[in-house]
Order: C-alpha cells, then sequence, then structure tokens
C-alpha cells in the first residue's frame, strides 16, 4: 500500500462527536506534573453549573415564607389579644357601674328599715338615690362598647332606668301619702313602685347578662365573666305589707308618737349546721365540728308591728377569749320567723361541756324580754 493510501485510510471516526463533559483539571503553574501510571488516567467530573445559586435561590424563598407565616400568626395574636382587652375593659366599666347601682339599692334597703326614720329624711335620701341613679344611667350611655355588645349594654341601661324610675315613683308616693289614713293604701301604691326595681334585677339579667354571655361565646372569647347587678335582695321588700308597715313606721316617727300597741321579739329556735340538728336549753346536744360548722337562728316577731334591723347575737365561752358572731334582721312583719345564719367554723373548744348563748336584742316598745336570750348545752366533738 502506498503514502497515499495510508493517508486515505488514516481517518478518525470520532472526528464528528461533541466533546465529552469531562477535561482534564489544568496543572498548578511551576509544578512539576505528578507521575502518571502505567494504565490511562481515569476522568475528573465538573459539578453542574448554577446549582448552588438555586439552592441559594430556594433557601432565601423557603426563609422569607416562614417569616411572612411568623408575622401573620403574631399579627393574629395581637389583634386577639386587642380584641379580648377591649371586651374585658368595657365588662369592667359596666360592672362598676353594676355594683354602684346594687350598692344604692343595699342604702335604699337600709334606709326603709331604719328605726325612727322620718318622712323629711327620707324624702331627702330618696331624692339623693334618684339623682344618683340617674349618674349611673348616663355613665352607661357614655360607654364605648364592642360592636357585639352594644345590644347587651342597651339592656343595661333599660335596667338601670327602671331603677331610676322605681325610686322617684316611691318618693313621689311617701311624699302624696303623708296625710293618708289607709295604710293598706299606700302599702299597695308604693308596691306599685317597687315592683319597677324588682323588674330591674330582671332585666339587667335577660337583656344584658345573658345575650353578653352569648356574644362572648360567638366571638370564641374565653375566660371573662359578665357582671351581675342585683338592686333588691330582700324576698319580701316588695311586697305591700312590708311597704304599708314601713309606711305606718315613718308616718309615726314623722308625727313624733312613741311605739303605740304590742311590740316583741323572741328566739324561735337554734341549729347546728351542716347536721340540722335543734339545740335544747335542757338537753345536751353533742355536735361534730367542721369547718363548715355554723348556726342558725330564727327569730320570731311575737308583736302587732313590723319590727326593724333586730341584732342578733351568738357566744361560745372559750379561753382565752370567747367566740362572738352577729347578724342583723332587716325587717320582719308580725308573726313571721326569719333566721339568720353564723358561720363559726372548727376552732371550737373540743371535749368539754360547755354552751352556746343566743341575744336578741329587744325591739323599741318591748316589755317582755324573757325570751330574747337562751343558753343551749353542747359538747363539741371531732
Amino acid at each position: 500500500m502506498s503514502t497515499r493510501d495510508e493517508d486515505i485510510l488514516d481517518f478518525d471516526f470520532f472526528d464528528e462527536e461533541q466533546e465529552p463533559s469531562w477535561e482534564e483539571p489544568e496543572e498548578p503553574a511551576g509544578e512539576a506534573p505528578p507521575e502518571r501510571g502505567k494504565g490511562p488516567r481515569g476522568p475528573r467530573f465538573r459539578s453542574p453549573r448554577n446549582v448552588t445559586p438555586l439552592l441559594r435561590l430556594i433557601a432565601v424563598i423557603a426563609l422569607a415564607i416562614l417569616l411572612i407565616v411568623v408575622l401573620v400568626v403574631w399579627i393574629q395574636g395581637c389583634t386577639s389579644t386587642a380584641k379580648r382587652d377591649r371586651y374585658d375593659n368595657y365588662l369592667a366599666e359596666i360592672g362598676a357601674i353594676g355594683n354602684a347601682s346594687a350598692r344604692l339599692g343595699q342604702q335604699l334597703q337600709t334606709l326603709l328599715t331604719t328605726p325612727g326614720l322620718n318622712q323629711e329624711d327620707l324624702d331627702a335620701k330618696l331624692g339623693g338615690y334618684a339623682q344618683a341613679a340617674e349618674n349611673q344611667v348616663q355613665e352607661a350611655k357614655d360607654l364605648n362598647p364592642p360592636g357585639p355588645l352594644v345590644g347587651p349594654n342597651e339592656g343595661a341601661i333599660e335596667a338601670l332606668q327602671y331603677r331610676v324610675n322605681g325610686l322617684k315613683g316611691l318618693q313621689l308616693t311617701f311624699q302624696q301619702t303623708a296625710n293618708e289614713t289607709d295604710a293598706t293604701a299606700a302599702g299597695e301604691s308604693l308596691a306599685a313602685q317597687a315592683d319597677r326595681l324588682l323588674a330591674s334585677d330582671i332585666i339587667w339579667t335577660d337583656s344584658f347578662q345573658v345575650p353578653a354571655k352569648a356574644a362572648l361565646e360567638d366571638e370564641g372569647i374565653q375566660g371573662l365573666s359578665v357582671p351581675s347587678s342585683e338592686f333588691v335582695t330582700a324576698d319580701d321588700f316588695a311586697a305591700p305589707s312590708s311597704l304599708a308597715a314601713i309606711w305606718q313606721r315613718i308616718q309615726g316617727a314623722s308625727t313624733g308618737g312613741t311605739p303605740t300597741g304590742l311590740h316583741g321579739s323572741g328566739i324561735a329556735y337554734v341549729k347546728a349546721l351542716p347536721s340540722g340538728q335543734t339545740l335544747s336549753t335542757t338537753t345536751e346536744t353533742t355536735i361534730k365540728a367542721t369547718d363548715q360548722l355554723a348556726f342558725e337562728v330564727g327569730v320570731e316577731d311575737t308583736g302587732e308591728s313590723q319590727e326593724v334591723r333586730i341584732k342578733v347575737t351568738l357566744t361560745i365561752p372559750k379561753n382565752p377569749k370567747p367566740i362572738v358572731k352577729q347578724a342583723v334582721i332587716p325587717i320582719i312583719d308580725p308573726g313571721e320567723t326569719k333566721a339568720v345564719t353564723m358561720k363559726v367554723g372548727a376552732l371550737v373548744p373540743f371535749g368539754e361541756k360547755t354552751s352556746v348563748k343566743v341575744d336578741v336584742d329587744p325591739v323599741p316598745g318591748e316589755t317582755n324580754t324573757t325570751n330574747n336570750t337562751a343558753e343551749f348545752p353542747v359538747i363539741f366533738t371531732l
């Protein structure tokens, strides 16, 4: 074969192939190439281009998403806290108004059961109470309740307004009946005004408390209590017979009269609680002492007139200092028996004969006081 033929046949089958994706690393300048082995040197692959920047981009995006999620959760938490605080602040404000109104009701009942109260003093006091009640209505109107509590707030305002109307009605009725002689008719007229005070308690419950609790539940707000406000605490306060007796007593004091007719009060019974044991003045009673130990004293109006603010005192001898408890019966009608409860607890003398003594203060005009004091022999055990 000639040289020309060899040149023709000397061709590379891989001339049209692309270069491989690997290449030999460049030798550092100035250094001798390392010794090569006998066999061919294996290829060294280069990592794919642009992989590291892509990973960095994914990490940045993930971090940004995390920050957004955290920010959203934080904003929601702040919003939820601010919302709860707004409800809490409103309930505290309306609660303060409701408490002040309830104290006004207690003052009214104390006033009407004050011995020696005359028409002039009553009129002045009722006028002051009515003005205070009007101020409370305005305070409730000035509040800025959260949206769902706007309706319940209107219910609280209505209840407070009923109390204003009841107080003004009592004041006017006492004025108009000052020269009357029919106590029964006067009592019925006064009861019609006192009914507004009773209604105010129902309105506060039904038109404020109940819907306010429902609103808190609907809004998902927990841990907040809706305040109550009770103006009339004595069940028989608004009864025509009780108010008639109050009217009679006030008219008698206004004319400077002294108590007439039969007046009296006496101990009806004494019970140990929670056992319910009735104590005897002649037989010794064994009583188990617990932290809940208390005594219930029943007092009867043994006269023909209504009596007010009867003080009851219970005494248990003990060294070095006796146990003394006191309570007051605000008002009691003729023939009626009312009870007071005085808690003693377990700090009583154990295992020895002792006694429980009860004293009921005589009412004005009372002449027979033999049943106002009694002593009951007892033994306290564990």
